[in-house]
C-alpha cells in the first residue's frame, strides 16, 4: 500500500464518518446531558466497537459474519432492537420533561453506562461491517498487503470516527447553556429519539 492510495482511503474515511448516523446521537445526548467526560466517554465506546470490527475485517472474522445469514441477521436485529430502546427512552424523556440540573452530579455507575451505549450502539450496526468488508479490500494488494496493512486501514476508520465525534460532543458542550431549558431538551430527546427509531426502522427494513 502507497502513501498516496492510503491518503485516498482517509478522505474516503472522513467523508464516511461525517454523516450522521446513530452514534452521533448517542455522543450528542450523552455531552449535552452529561457534559465533556460523558461525550468523550461515549465516544471512547463507539471508538472500541468501531476497532473491534475493524480488527475483525482484517483478520477475514468479519466476511464469516457478512457471508453468515444467521450471523448477520442475529446482529442486524439486535441493532434494531437496541436502537429502538434508546428511541423509546429518548422521547419518553420528552414526554415526561423531567429533568435534572446539567452539569450536576453523575450517579454511581453512570460513566460504565455511558461507555456501554456508545459500544453498544457501535458493535451492533452490522452496516459498520459490511463498511469494513467492503472498503478494505479496494486499498489493499492481495499480492502485497501484510496484516499490519489492513490493521492500519481498519484503526483509521475507528481513529477518524473518534476525532469527529469528539469534536462534536466538545461542540456540543459549549452549547449547554443555550440549551439548558427545560423546552430545549425536550425538544432534543424528541428529536434524538425520532433519530433513534429511524435508524432502527431503516435497519430493520433495509437488512
Amino acid at each position: 500500500m502507497t502513501w498516496s492510495s492510503y491518503g485516498v482511503y482517509v478522505l474516503i474515511s472522513i467523508s464516511l464518518v461525517l454523516a450522521p448516523g446513530p452514534d452521533t446521537f448517542v455522543v450528542l445526548r450523552a455531552a449535552l446531558a452529561g457534559g465533556r467526560a460523558h461525550g468523550v466517554l461515549s465516544a471512547a465506546g463507539v471508538f472500541t466497537a468501531s476497532a473491534a470490527q475493524g480488527v475483525a475485517a482484517a483478520f477475514g472474522l468479519g466476511l464469516l459474519v457478512v457471508q453468515s445469514q444467521t450471523a448477520f441477521t442475529v446482529v442486524r436485529w439486535l441493532g434494531v432492537a437496541y436502537l429502538t430502546y434508546l428511541g423509546l427512552r429518548a422521547v419518553r424523556a420528552a414526554v415526561r420533561g423531567r429533568y435534572g440540573p446539567l452539569g450536576g452530579p453523575s450517579p454511581d455507575g453512570a460513566a460504565g453506562r455511558t461507555f456501554a451505549a456508545g459500544f453498544l450502539c457501535n458493535i451492533t450496526n452490522p452496516k459498520i461491517l459490511v463498511m469494513y468488508v467492503s472498503v478494505l479490500p479496494q486499498f489493499l494488494d492481495p499480492q502485497r498487503a501484510t496484516v499490519a496493512d489492513a490493521l492500519l486501514l481498519a484503526l483509521t476508520v475507528a481513529v477518524v470516527g473518534t476525532c469527529w465525534l469528539i469534536g462534536l460532543a466538545l461542540a456540543a458542550v459549549r452549547m449547554r447553556g443555550w440549551l439548558s431549558s427545560r423546552r430545549a431538551r425536550r425538544s432534543l430527546d424528541a428529536v434524538a429519539g425520532t433519530a433513534f427509531l429511524g435508524f432502527g426502522g431503516a435497519m430493520a427494513l433495509n437488512g
